[in-house]
């Protein structure tokens, strides 16, 4: 029996004897996807934490537990960590490593130790984000207090360690622009003989497109930080009005790579939805074409629609209408992708495991994200809308409800194949129902206070507003309650759970058709020819079947 990637590895340099050291300089994708993982979950807590402490502090009027500028601290902190820290890197930085290369039939990606690299800086990224906390003055620690926007000219002006955090980002960013390099020449180079681009998975194909945005517009995100800190330092009048600078230009830099942004975060998440949904439909997934080419559009189109976010900014009455007309416009291969999906359920032999439910929850939540977001493309309500609590509810139904819940998805879907472990079903889908409850209490409340006039980023508020905010806390604590479920249910399922066998979900993708699970150190013992559909049953039961020498059994 061959030995997976728990028992050995290729290490960047040297033969290290120490497991633990083997761990720190492997170059096999699966052990670096594992720590990817462990880090930015780790992270994502903090986050959670931080959030949960202002929760506590908007539970009444008047100051609680923190002040403004704490408050304004805190929100900045999680922000930052889980946009740049977790969700952007999230599911390309995991899956992406792990899995990608088995659904293509690589051995690894196509530059190992440059996907070493890539982790260590993401690391360094990390630790430079973690050191601006312990900036002391003013008789306190001051973290950044701008925002994860670090809009200009107050992030220019403040008093807080905005340098440092603002180092962090670019940091990272380069980490993003070499993985998604590295992805690109993966699948460019490494598909499996016969696999052309129309027989990947469709998860591949989402991975594809966020890494041509990961390239392509994350060195103009870059590019807009360090002219920040070179303004900080030098005084150069680029974004600060005093000096002559303009600060709407920083918000249009920003936002150019932050809107794709959005959409290199969605796409990998819905290939995660376009692997389960046919599995758990014991159907062929119905429009393959038009799933794999929406995700491209999506990506392109993504690009041109950031003006949106500057309505109340200033700009010409034309800018808006176009801006406001490729907002709506980039609803339609997003609406297509949720026709397929349902269309693939329809008349299937649906099974509702856990990652089922997932999925389905997920088009729930990201249903209104996505519906609340077309309401605020039109320039009238954004006026009315821009800066209260219905846009920070709209975001986190499209990014925590979407991005997040199928990230939670994969991670049940994909459980068996990376531990070579079961679960415990009833206690997931308990976990899975206190986090959707937890959810929707935690955030619907917040379109209504948005709609009646809160705004968002305030650490008090009128009377009013109390009774909305006191129903998100007690989503918040159900919310957490489940994740914290969540995360026992499969740790003990890893500790102790029953063997899994290579696909107990009878997919028929290549990562399901591996001799062991979990997978041997270079994946496939032979190399496997595709020249089939990648989705493929009859009467509910998978067509796609292999021999030990990876031919196709019909």
């Amino acid at each position: 029996m061959s030995k997976s990637y728990f028992d050995e590895t290729h290490c960047a340099i040297g033969h290290p004897k120490s497991t633990f050291m083997q761990w720190m300089l492997t170059v096999d994708h699966k052990r670096i996807g594992l720590m990817y993982a462990a880090v930015m979950f780790t992270f994502f807590f903090i986050a959670v934490a931080t959030a949960l402490a202002m929760r506590f502090e908007l539970f009444a009027p008047g100051a609680q537990y923190m002040d403004g500028d704490t408050f304004n601290q805190a929100f900045t902190l999680h922000g930052v960590i889980m946009v740049f820290l977790f969700i952007i890197p999230g599911i390309p930085a995991v899956f992406g490593n792990i899995v990608m290369p088995l659904m293509i039939g690589a051995k690894d990606v196509s530059f190992p130790r440059l996907n070493w690299f890539t982790f260590w800086l993401y690391i360094v990224g990390c630790i430079v984000a973690l050191s601006s906390l312990f900036n002391f003055s003013d008789g306190a620690f001051n973290f950044a207090d701008t925002g994860w926007t670090f809009y200009a000219p107050y992030s220019l002006n403040t008093g807080t360690n905005v340098i440092t955090t603002l180092v962090a980002a670019f940091i990272l960013g380069m980490a993003s622009i070499l993985t998604g390099l590295n992805f690109l020449v993966t699948i460019h180079r490494l598909r499996a003989p016969g696999m052309d681009f129309f027989k990947m998975p469709l998860f591949v194909w989402g991975i594809y497109a966020t890494a041509w945005i990961q390239l392509l517009a994350t060195p103009v995100v870059g590019i807009t930080l360090i002219l920040a800190i070179l303004e900080k330092f030098f005084g150069i009048g680029i974004f600060d009005p005093s000096k002559g600078g303009d600060p709407v230009l920083f918000q249009h830099l920003f936002w150019i790579y932050s809107h794709p942004a959005v959409y290199l975060m969605i796409l990998p998440a819905f290939g995660i939805m376009s692997e389960i949904i046919p599995v758990f439909s014991r159907r062929e997934v119905f429009g393959y074409r038009t799933i794999a080419l929406s995700s491209a559009s999506i990506a392109g189109i993504g690009y041109l629609v950031w003006g949106h976010h500057l309505y109340t900014s200033g700009m010409s009455d034309l800018a808006k209408t176009i801006f406001s007309f490729l907002t709506f416009f980039v609803a339609v291969p997003t609406g297509v992708k949720f026709y397929d999906w349902v269309a693939t359920m329809y008349k299937g032999k649906i099974v509702l495991s856990t990652p089922m439910l997932w999925a389905l929850g997920t088009m729930v939540t990201f249903a209104i994200g996505g519906l609340t977001g077309v309401t605020i493309a039109m320039v009238g309500v954004d006026i009315h809308l821009q800066d209260t609590y219905y846009t920070v509810a709209h975001f986190h139904y499209a990014i925590l409800g979407g991005v997040v819940f199928l990230l939670f998805a994969g991670m049940h879907y994909w459980f068996p194949l990376i531990t070579g472990k079961m679960y415990n079903e009833t206690h997931a889908k308990i976990a899975f129902w206190l986090n959707f409850i937890g959810f929707n209490v935690l955030w619907f409340p917040m379109f209504i206070a948005g709609y009646l006039g809160m705004p968002r980023r305030y650490f008090d508020y009128l009377p009013e507003f109390q009774i909305y905010h006191q129903i998100s806390f007690w989503g918040a604590i159900i919310f957490i309650t489940g994740l914290a479920y969540m995360f026992y249910v499969l740790i003990q399922g890893w500790r102790k759970g029953e063997s899994a066998g290579v696909n107990p979900w009878r997919a028929t993708t290549l990562e399901w058709h591996l001799p062991t699970s979990p997978p041997p150190l270079e994946n496939h013992t032979k190399v496997p020819y595709v020249d089939f559909n990648p989705y493929e049953y009859h009467h509910g039961e998978p067509v796609v079947k292999f021999d030990e020498n990876m031919k196709r059994i019909d």
